[in-house]
């Protein structure tokens, strides 16, 4: 699409474990040394071949120091910071010495360097090469948060260009520029650290006048109900210094905005400023040959694949299919003997290996990370009815198991060890393997050649997950709990829904159900469909669904709509919104003072009188409620609020159900400084009727209602 993006990110040099199996079957992990002289990365220079450096402040008058490597992926310039010994020691020489290792203070280091460092690492990457500055920030789960900090130290410190801000001048100059993603349901997958940390880490000889700890720490305040005031949250700095929200899925949109309620407090979960953008992946890298070879036998080798699947022949589709699976199995083959062979068997005993897996059986994927929530064993629920469906006389199944744990989950690494001891029994060897790890060049091979790609994860912990879409991609049938993107796109006919037990609280009760439910699946559906042959050997019903497939999720689960979606909702109206406040500081001064003033004079606003006429005890379609609300609005004025009327279907509970909000109109004011609004609402549908009027905050520079996190309503004050 041509997006102008930069990317920014830490070079590890240790990188991501490698992935090996004890002859137990447990994770031991290997972590080889990445060397950027091998890699193609190229050394940020000067003109004159220098290299610069970029400094992060650390405690006790030390430095980071990093150097920045350039990484170009296609056209999107990679920018990585690599820790180097500098003049202080050698002090944070190891901060970037593997992706997940150490403890606190460690991971603290690193998100200071990715977010203060990669700030700098952009503003010289943009002197040096000419390039623009940076309009928008997008920063991607917490990691990255403290970004915003360095933003507005540069905007608060007089060497700046703009010079001398006020902190919440700054704060409103960057939030407006700033992106936030929140990439996990989980609240244990978001970095909190110790208060204290973070105050040692930002304050006393480390401290800069522009940007008080106090600030820093409040911008991490857990300080809802139920939040650990001990506690400084990244996700949650992240959200205050984002004017725009998102989560990677529809429904993982709708689990963050609960997730995160308690910092909207008085707004419904679904008034909560956090959106979706549904993930998406780079077909290039993940669609076989011979998948697009598909589109040049329908096509005209221009137009687009998924529009010409419905002329592809089914004998075509079924023998791409089955070339796919062959080459599959040829890998699992080879991974399977190299794996055995490292566990300590000897060549001799390995025979067998070449008759694993046969390329005319129904072959199933599943391959992922190892936490709890995605369920590596639910497979093994039950180990007979498992054996049975891979040993089924005239429908047998195969399956293919990958993942890594992470290095310090013991829980992970028994999942693990579990599947592969019951891969390991000579009855079933054949028909399931486990393949150690798990990278991009086996998901390559795996993806294409599966016909099925299983994942079942405890609903709805599953943020977006992506290797179902690149499954699709290559006419694989995706079988998968309703949760991350297959709760929004699957259509009933482009794979299988699991059934899941939502509301039962048993763990254990809840996989067993879920576990039958994929069993019964498997055998009543899902084989049956793969096996029914017509007289040419070809099953016409399966190939149907991968048509629709193709047609149906070939064009959203492409990375082009994603960006698409993020350019359009997220990046343009950001941009939009940051170049006035950036070009004209006095309006970010005055959206300042306002918002200040709203805080202050907030606890004054009440809604004094609620009048409602036009309907009886059985509102009836067509029909219109007519209000008049007298407010008290304190030191406030009728521009700087709305009052709004919200109706919706009443429930039992007193709540409503897809609740609407109508604005009214300023009427008057009285002697006294009330205010009256007023209007009506047209009933339009049938059912129990109900709703409530409230009072929020007013501006041109605010996206959405809640973005203040204040509202008056009746008889209460928020």
């Amino acid at each position: 699409l041509g997006v102008p993006i930069v990317a920014v990110g830490l070079f590890y040099r240790h990188g991501y474990f490698r992935q090996a199996l004890s002859p137990e079957g447990w994770q031991e992990e290997r972590y080889p040394v990445n060397d950027p002289d091998g890699l193609p990365l190229t050394l940020l220079r000067e003109t004159d071949g220098s290299v610069p450096y970029v400094h992060v402040g650390i405690p006790g008058g030390k430095r980071l120091t990093a150097r920045v490597w350039v990484a170009q992926v296609g056209r999107v310039p990679l920018l990585l910071l690599d820790a180097v010994a500098g003049s202080d020691d050698g002090a944070g020489f190891d901060v970037t010495d593997r992706l997940y290792g150490g403890g606190p203070e460690h991971r603290l280091l690193q998100e200071m360097l990715l977010g203060i460092g990669g700030v700098r690492a952009l503003r010289t990457f943009a002197r040096i090469t000419g390039g623009p500055t940076a309009e928008v920030y997008h920063c991607n789960e917490g990691h990255a948060g403290f970004l915003g900090l360095e933003r507005i130290r540069e905007l608060t410190e007089a060497e700046s260009s703009t010079g001398g801000l006020d902190f919440d001048v700054a704060l409103e100059i960057i939030r407006a520029g700033t992106v936030f993603t929140t990439h996990t349901p989980v609240p244990a997958g978001i970095d909190r650290f110790p208060r204290d940390l973070v105050e040692q880490h930002f304050g006393g000889d480390n401290s800069r006048s522009g940007v008080p700890v106090e600030r820093i720490l409040g911008l991490g305040a857990e300080s809802y109900p139920g939040g650990d005031a001990g506690v400084f949250n990244m996700a949650v700095m992240g959200l205050r210094l984002a004017q725009r929200a998102n989560g990677v899925s529809l429904l993982h949109g709708e689990v963050s905005r609960g997730m995160f309620a308690g910092l909207w407090e008085g707004f419904d979960p679904v008034e909560v400023p956090i959106g979706s953008v549904t993930n998406g992946v780079h077909a290039p890298t993940w669609v076989a040959p011979e998948v697009l070879a598909l589109a040049g036998f329908a096509g005209d080798g221009d137009a687009d694949p998924f529009d010409h699947v419905e002329r592809v022949p089914a004998d075509v589709i079924w023998s791409t299919r089955r070339t796919l699976r062959e080459r599959t199995v040829a890998d699992v083959r080879r991974r399977l003997r190299a794996s055995l062979l490292d566990r300590g068997h000897s060549p001799a005993e390995l025979g067998w290996v070449e008759s694993v897996f046969d390329p005319d059986v129904l072959t199933i994927g599943f391959a992922r990370r190892v936490p709890s929530y995605k369920r590596l064993t639910l497979m093994l629920r039950d180990p007979d009815r498992l054996r049975d469906l891979l040993l089924h006389p005239d429908r047998p199944v195969q399956l293919v198991v990958a993942g890594k744990a992470h290095p310090a989950d013991e829980g992970g690494k028994r999942l693990i060890q579990e599947i592969v001891r019951f891969a390991d029994d000579p009855a079933v060897r054949h028909r399931i393997v486990f393949l150690p790890d798990y990278d991009i060049t086996m998901a390559q091979q795996l993806y294409p050649g599966c016909d099925v790609w299983l994942n079942n994860p405890l609903r709805p912990y599953e943020a977006c997950g992506t290797s179902g879409m690149k499954v699709a991609l290559n006419g694989g049938l995706n079988l998968s709990i309703l949760d991350g993107w297959w709760d929004e796109w699957f259509d009933g006919s482009n794979g299988w829904s699991i059934p899941s037990a939502d509301g039962v609280e048993d763990p254990d009760r809840r996989d067993d159900i879920e576990a039958r439910a994929l069993y019964d699946l498997v055998a009543n559906e899902v084989a049956p469909r793969f096996y029914g042959l017509d007289e040419a050997a070809v099953p016409v019903r399966w190939v149907e669904m991968i048509r629709h497939t193709l047609r149906s999720l070939g064009p959203k689960v492409q990375a082009t709509r994603m960006l698409r979606d993020y350019v359009l909702d997220l990046y343009a109206p950001a941009a939009r919104a940051a170049r006035p406040l950036r070009d004209h500081p006095d309006e970010a001064t005055r959206l300042a003072a306002w918002k200040a003033k709203v805080a202050t004079c907030w606890p004054r606003v009440r809604v004094e009188q609620v009048d409602a006429t036009g309907i009886g005890d059985a509102p009836e379609v067509g029909s219109a409620l007519t209000l008049q609300v007298w407010t008290d609005l304190g030191e406030l004025t009728p521009d700087d609020v709305r009052v709004e009327v919200v109706h919706g279907t009443a429930r039992d509970d007193d709540f409503l159900d897809r609740p609407q909000s109508v604005l009214l109109g300023h009427a008057e004011a009285d002697e006294s400084g009330r205010h009256r609004f007023a209007g009506e609402v047209k009933l339009e549908t049938t059912g129990p009727f109900g709703y409530t009027v409230r009072v929020l905050p007013d501006h041109p520079a605010l996206v959405g209602p809640a973005e203040l996190g204040l509202v008056a309503w009746p008889d209460r004050q928020d």
